[in-house]
């Protein structure tokens, strides 16, 4: 049966203090996308703050990207995404949040998108995110109050490669060392190699290297 996965994505334009732009990583939202879409799911897009969201890692000589920009369903929305109060969390099966350093500005502790995860988690759909995407489970707690992380093995963005990038002085936080404090376990591979981490109905990735692995983890698990 054909599924319906909302890809989040982040609105943060500035790099920190450094002058430099940044956004949602394109390849993190196209490669999951083309595996989506390939099984015969519907994929819809959601930004923090709606309107056009700022890109970063873009190559339109990537023949994924290359679609992904030119889908007519996904060129509509990337001109003007919906916010997360506008999302039903019950239409859909699950919820992928794409990375980009971007995210590790406004997807933590963010009420909308955690209305969103929390309300899939709880009903049975599954929760993805990939690279800096993790970052939308940093504050995100279950009706309980426990932290959805709390307990559960993850990937995300390590603390090496965020050094080896120049950033680690750059982001708010490091990723990793915010999700293990959270209650995660965090589970590291060498840099920008691929990793992708399934606890139950929580799937994640390390790096931009993870996203298709990531995507086709998240297929397994939707069944």
């Amino acid at each position: 049966m054909s599924k319906r996965i909302l890809i989040a994505l982040t609105s943060h334009a500035a790099l920190g203090s450094t002058g430099r732009k940044t956004g949602f990583y394109v390849d993190e939202a196209a490669v999951p996308w083309e595996v989506f879409t390939a099984a015969g799911h519907r994929v819809d897009l959601v930004s923090v703050a709606g309107g056009v969201p700022p890109r970063d890692g873009e190559d339109r000589s990537d023949p994924v990207q290359r679609r992904f920009l030119a889908d007519e369903h996904i060129a509509a929305q990337l001109a003007d995404t919906t916010t997360p109060d506008r999302i039903d969390a019950d239409g859909y099966d699950a919820i992928l949040f794409a990375g980009g350093h971007g995210s590790m500005w406004d997807f933590p502790d963010n009420p909308g998108l955690a209305r969103l995860a929390r309300t899939l988690f709880e009903r049975g759909g599954v929760v993805a995110a990939v690279c800096h995407g993790p970052a939308a489970l940093v504050g995100l707690t279950l009706s309980d109050g426990t932290y959805l992380v709390a307990g559960k093995k993850v990937a995300a963005f390590t603390n090496a490669e965020e050094t080896a990038v120049g950033l680690a002085e750059v982001v708010p936080f490091l990723l990793a060392d915010r999700l293990v404090a959270q209650g995660a376990a965090h589970v590291p591979a060498e840099n920008f190699t691929s990793q992708v981490v399934v606890d139950g109905r929580l799937v994640t990735g390390q790096n931009p290297a993870s996203a298709r692995g990531v995507a086709e983890a998240v297929l397994a698990v939707l069944g």
